[in-house]
C-alpha cells in the first residue's frame, strides 16, 4: 500500500501549484484568488524509485473568519488522521499568520511526521525570510518555489526519509487473501451489495447518501470464493464535500482502492456513467487495480429491445481506450445477478495475478511483431528481440529492443492489444515497458 502525503496550509500559499509539481502534471486549477481549490485532488508522486500518493487539501471560501478558521482546522485534523505524513506549506512574503500558527499548534501535538515548506522563495533576497519559520517548532523549514520547482528535490528527499516503509497489509496466518473493494458514489447500493453477498445486515443501509462513513472489511467464504470484501464510503462529487466526516470518508476510500486487488465500481443505471464515476475509475486505473463495472438498480430503468446492448456499448465507449472490462447489470434489492458479480471479480483477480512463462510470451508475440514491426524513425529500424513478464503485483511486461526511445504510444497500444488477444487479461490494466536489449 502506498504512503499518503497530505498537503495542508491556509488558502493561497501555493498548495495546488506544489501538488501539480509533485505529480508532474497540471491537474489542479491554480489562480491567485484565495479559495480556488474546494475539492481534494489526488495523484501519484515518483521520486528516486519510490512512489507515494499526494492529496491536495483545498481552502474554503465562506462568510466569516470564525467559520473559515474552524473549517481549516477540521480539514487539517482529517488530513492528520488519515495520512502518513503532513506537508505543511507556508508563504515567505506574508510571514507567520494566525492561521499558520494555529495549524502549526495542531501539528506539533500529532505523532505524524511533518515536513515544513516555505513557498514562493523565488529570489535570493527572500531566503532570509525563511528563518522566521523556525519559530513554528516543526523542524528546519525547506525553502521552495513550487512555480519553478526550485528546492523541491531537497523537499522530496526529506519526505522520503520521514515516510514509513511501504507495507502491504498481510494476514497474520496463511497466504494473503485477495482484497476486493466495493467503490462508487454515495447511494448507488454499495452497502446493500455487501449485505446481499454476505447474506446478513452487516452494514447500515438507508436512502440517505453518505450513510457509510468508514471502510468496512468482511471475510467472505461462500460458493467456492474466499476473499476480504471491503465496503467503502461513497466518493461524492468533490464540490459537494463540505463536511469533515465526508472528507475523511473519501480519503478512506482512496486508501481502500490502493490496498485492494480488484475494485467493484458500482454506478446507478438511471444516472449512467457520470463525471464522478469517471474520477473514481481513473483512481482505480492510476493505481493499476483490476476492475469490474456493476450497473445497479437495473430494474428501475425503462427498457426496449436493445437497451442492455446499447447501454454496454455506450459505457465501454466512455471508458476507452481501456475498455476490456466485465460489465454486470444487477438489481441488488431483487438479488439479480449478484453471483455474477462475484464470479467476475474472481475471474479478474485470476487474470490480475496471472504469470505467463517467458517462452510462451515470445512464441505468441514475436511472430505478431515480425508481421507488424514498429515504424522506422529517422531512418532507423527498431527490432524487438525478447519479451518477459516483470515480477510486479499487476501485469506488466518488458519488451527488449535496440532503440526503445523511438517506440511511440500507438505501437505500445498495438502490443497491449496483442497481449489481450492471446492471453486473458480482462478487467486488468497492463503496463508495457520498452527496454534496451
Amino acid at each position: 500500500m502506498n504512503n499518503l502525503v497530505a498537503i495542508v496550509g491556509r488558502p493561497n500559499v501555493g498548495k495546488s501549484t506544489l501538488f501539480n509539481r509533485l505529480v508532474g502534471m497540471r491537474q489542479a486549477i491554480v489562480d491567485n484568488t484565495a479559495g480556488v481549490t474546494r475539492d481534494r485532488h489526488y495523484g501519484k508522486c515518483e521520486w528516486c524509485g519510490h512512489e507515494f500518493s499526494v492529496v491536495d487539501t483545498g481552502g474554503f471560501t465562506v462568510g466569516s473568519d470564525d467559520v473559515f478558521e474552524s473549517e481549516i482546522r477540521k480539514q487539517v485534523m482529517t488530513a492528520i488522521e488519515e495520512s502518513d505524513l503532513i506537508l505543511f506549506l507556508v508563504e515567505v512574503e506574508t510571514g507567520i499568520t494566525d492561521f499558520d500558527a494555529e495549524i502549526a499548534d495542531i501539528l506539533r501535538r500529532t505523532r505524524k511526521p511533518v515536513v515544513l515548506a516555505v513557498n514562493k522563495v523565488d529570489t535570493p533576497a527572500k531566503i532570509y525570510g525563511v528563518y522566521e519559520f523556525n519559530s513554528l517548532g516543526l523542524g528546519e523549514p525547506f525553502a521552495i518555489a513550487s512555480a519553478n520547482g526550485s528546492g523541491t528535490g531537497d523537499l522530496l528527499d526529506a519526505i522520503l526519509e520521514k515516510l514509513p516503509e511501504d507495507s502491504r497489509l498481510q494476514e497474520e496466518e496463511g497466504p494473503r487473501l485477495p482484497h476486493i473493494a466495493i467503490v462508487g458514489k454515495p447511494n448507488v447500493g454499495k452497502s446493500s451489495m455487501t449485505n446481499a453477498l454476505l447474506g446478513e445486515e452487516r452494514n447500515i443501509v438507508t436512502p440517505v447518501a453518505g450513510t457509510t462513513r468508514d471502510s468496512i472489511s468482511s471475510h467472505y467464504n461462500k460458493f467456492g470464493h474466499e476473499f476480504i470484501l471491503v465496503d467503502t464510503a461513497g466518493v461524492r462529487r468533490k464540490n459537494k464535500v463540505t463536511e469533515d466526516l465526508e472528507f475523511y470518508s473519501v480519503m478512506r476510500s482512496i486508501r481502500a482502492i490502493e490496498n485492494s486487488d480488484v475494485c467493484i465500481l458500482m454506478i446507478d443505471a438511471e444516472q449512467g456513467m457520470e463525471a464522478q464515476d469517471m474520477a473514481i475509475y481513473n483512481i482505480i486505473q492510476r493505481n493499476r487495480k483490476g476492475c469490474v463495472l456493476v450497473v445497479n438498480k437495473w430494474d428501475k430503468l425503462q427498457k426496449g429491445n436493445n437497451t442492455l446492448k446499447e447501454y454496454r456499448e455506450a459505457l465501454l465507449t466512455r471508458l476507452a481506450p481501456f475498455n476490456d472490462i466485465p460489465v454486470i447489470f444487477t438489481s441488488v434489492i431483487n438479488k439479480q445477478r449478484i453471483l455474477d458479480v462475484l464470479n467476475a471479480a474472481a475471474e479478474v483477480y485470476a487474470n490480475y495475478s496471472r504469470k505467463i512463462p517467458t517462452s510462451q510470451l515470445n512464441e505468441m508475440l514475436l511472430p505478431e511483431i515480425e508481421n507488424y514491426p514498429p515504424p522506422a524513425t529517422k531512418g532507423k529500424y527498431i527490432k524487438i528481440k525478447y519479451i518477459t513478464q516483470l515480477p510486479t503485483e499487476f501485469p506488466s511486461f518488458a519488451f527488449f529492443c535496440n532503440l526503445p526511445q523511438y517506440v511511440r504510444d500507438p505501437y505500445k497500444r498495438f502490443l497491449e492489444n496483442k497481449l489481450r488477444e492471446h492471453f486473458d487479461f480482462k478487467g486488468c490494466p497492463l503496463q508495457i515497458f520498452l527496454r534496451q536489449k
